[in-house]
């Protein structure tokens, strides 16, 4: 395999299979079809139509599109339809810098195609020369991608927290980063992709951080998130990638923009063009 293979696993979709997801007279998702019969059992709340469903014009404001959809979900909960409710809010928008047109629930956000966000962070140490990057496992608990590898910190963005308010508490949370070493962090952009999922459809966009840490500083675990840290030399994390799948999706892009801009990855790659430009494939959203 090559790295080029994560850029495709990461991207595949047919969006033949989707329709638009409309709220407040914006497009906002992509609904694919097995589940339009799902929501057609709610006929005040989503109106069906041939080629895109619309949330109740009736709801009027975001408090009441996010109480009368949270109350659907609920019941599909009650139904098993969910299997990792998380009780977290994500905010329903295209673009973080406008205010969303309602919350919703996390695990029902691909479900409906909604754009996620996240922010993901690679924490190196220099070390006599030589670069070394701190790699996490999962908890081998996680209701998703149990044990597999990850980048140093990373987690969803939900609603009514900042980017960087995010971060710093991710650090708190899954490594012990303290604050005023997690604000250190730079922002380096962002990766994007869009990738079909068991449960819909996933048009995301990781907001991505690079951390310095001291040479003597060792990431704990500080919840159940993360099961463990180990400090890879540079090299070992890029072989990882280039060969397996051992990483939890997503976070292969993270790092593959970050081979690139350390100079990991240079432009002797065959792939190296289509590297650059893949891990921003979908910065303006899926389209039909």
């Amino acid at each position: 395999m090559a790295f080029i293979d994560h850029i495709k696993a990461c991207n595949q979709h047919d969006m033949a299979r989707f329709r638009p997801f409309k709220v407040a007279g914006q497009s906002l998702g992509w609904i694919r079809d097995d589940f339009v019969p799902v929501l057609a059992r709610e006929p005040a709340l989503f109106m069906i139509q041939p080629h895109a469903v619309t949330l109740s014009p009736t709801l009027d404001t975001p408090t009441a599109r996010t109480q009368a959809v949270e109350t659907f979900l609920l019941g599909l909960r009650g139904e098993g339809m969910f299997k990792a409710w998380r009780g977290e809010r994500y905010p329903v928008t295209n673009d973080l810098a406008e205010a969303p047109v309602m919350e919703m629930e996390r695990a029902a956000v691909a479900h409906f195609g909604l754009r996620a966000y996240g922010v993901h962070l690679t924490g190196y140490v220099k070390r006599d020369g030589k670069l070394l990057i701190w790699v996490a496992r999962r908890s081998y608990s996680k209701p998703t991608y149990p044990g597999m590898l990850d980048n140093t910190v990373a987690g969803g963005q939900p609603a009514g927290i900042g980017v960087v308010d995010n971060l710093v508490k991710e650090c708190g949370e899954e490594a012990s980063i303290p604050k005023a070493l997690a604000l250190q962090a730079k922002p380096i952009g962002i990766v994007t992709y869009c990738l079909e999922h068991r449960d819909g459809l996933k048009p995301d966009v990781l907001y991505n951080f690079d951390l310095e840490l001291p040479a003597d500083f060792t990431p704990q675990p500080h919840d159940d998130e993360i099961d463990s840290f180990e400090l890879w030399p540079a090299e070992d994390v890029v072989a990882k990638v280039r060969d397996t799948f051992e990483f939890k999706f997503n976070c292969n892009l993270v790092l593959i923009d970050f081979f690139i801009r350390h100079g990991l990855i240079g432009p002797d790659e065959p792939d190296y063009v289509a590297l650059c430009s893949g891990i921003h494939a979908f910065a303006n959203g899926a389209r039909r």
